[in-house]
């Protein structure tokens, strides 16, 4: 177990894949991106 096993995060992230143990990160959007900015400058 470790750096060479498949199953483990710490294998995942020494092969560079993903899967169960280590999923990718979704990027949360951000509420000040969808509202427009120039918007609140004029008012």
């Amino acid at each position: 177990m470790g750096k060479g096993d498949k199953k483990t995060k710490r294998g995942k992230i020494n092969r560079g894949s993903y899967g169960v143990r280590r999923p990718r990160i979704k990027k949360k959007i951000r509420p000040e991106e969808k509202i427009s900015v120039d918007k609140k400058a004029k008012a």
